[in-house]
């Protein structure tokens, strides 16, 4: 069991390490060009790949659809109350606490632990996690509805010409396929260095506020999707893909999110690193737990 967990966990660690390496050493990293290459091209083709080529059933995706959001809503409103009680705003602490990392370290994760299917199952929790991210995640931050930030994200356009394709059970022409299965290939490292780069700019801001809330994250991310899996009678790799996408740290994108918008970033980049090292330490824990 323990050569399996490190298995898992020691590629996602040293290919981050290798990111916050390289950003600390000042060499050139054009983190820009990198997540315009993710975004735009990258994520719709894995999206693609491993939902059309090596994709679970519509009833496997459904479940998985319907975890994220019922795990998102009880997170989001369990945070809510917190930040009430503690007089803070929820433009500015609300998505952090919601969006989980659930691209740049979750796929990754749940590839190494279940393998291609595992993968396909992430990619549905990433495709329903990134409506949320780029629709409630950016009205928060931000105080408004931006449709051009919804309807101009391709990632949505992909995972709704995925899920339409799927619906009609058209099968791709095999050079698409292909195409897209090798241009998916980049997404996983480079999500991963990416991260690893993200963290060795990053700052923590008032400490003991950021371990508080990353606590938090993490935390009710793992009991909540605990909780949903149970609720909805969820087994094998839905169940275990389920519970590690929800228990992941905060998204790097809800950094990005609150520099556009002017909602201390700083702070909610304290989040991000503080979350962000904490799974990586109880890492094993969840791992035995979803595998045991």
């Amino acid at each position: 069991m323990l050569q399996q967990i490190f298995s898992i966990i020691a590629p996602v660690f040293v290919i981050a390490l290798i990111g916050y390496v390289w950003r600390r050493k000042r060499m050139p990293f054009d983190t820009a060009m990198i997540t315009d290459l993710v975004t735009y091209i990258g994520a719709p083709c894995l999206l693609f790949s491993s939902l059309l080529i090596n994709g679970p059933d519509l009833a496997a995706i459904g479940q998985i659809v319907g975890a994220t959001l019922l795990v998102a809503g009880v997170v989001g409103v369990a945070a809510a109350l917190l930040l009430k009680a503690l007089g803070l705003p929820l433009s500015a602490y609300l998505p952090p606490l919601i969006m989980p990392n659930v691209g740049n370290m979750g796929l990754p994760l749940c590839l190494f632990t279940f393998g291609e299917e595992g993968l396909a199952l992430a990619v549905a929790y990433y495709a329903a996690s990134s409506v949320l991210q780029f629709t409630a995640g950016v009205s928060i931050a931000s105080g408004r509805i931006s449709s051009d930030v919804i309807f101009r994200n391709p990632v949505i356009w992909a995972i709704t010409a995925a899920f339409a394709l799927l619906y009609a059970d058209i099968e791709l022409p095999k050079w698409i396929a292909n195409t897209t299965e090798v241009l998916a290939g980049f997404v996983i490292p480079l999500m991963i260095m990416s991260l690893g780069a993200s963290l060795g700019q990053l700052k923590v801001a008032t400490f003991g506020r950021s371990v508080g809330l990353a606590v938090f994250r993490v935390a009710m991310g793992f009991a909540v999707g605990v909780g949903a899996a149970t609720v909805l009678g969820l087994e094998g790799p839905v169940r275990g893909v389920v519970i590690i996408q929800s228990a992941m740290p905060t998204a790097v994108f809800t950094y990005l999110f609150a520099m556009r918008a002017g909602a201390r970033p700083e702070e909610v980049g304290g989040i991000v690193v503080i979350s962000t090292v904490l799974s990586f330490l109880t890492l094993p824990l969840l791992l035995a737990f979803v595998l045991g």
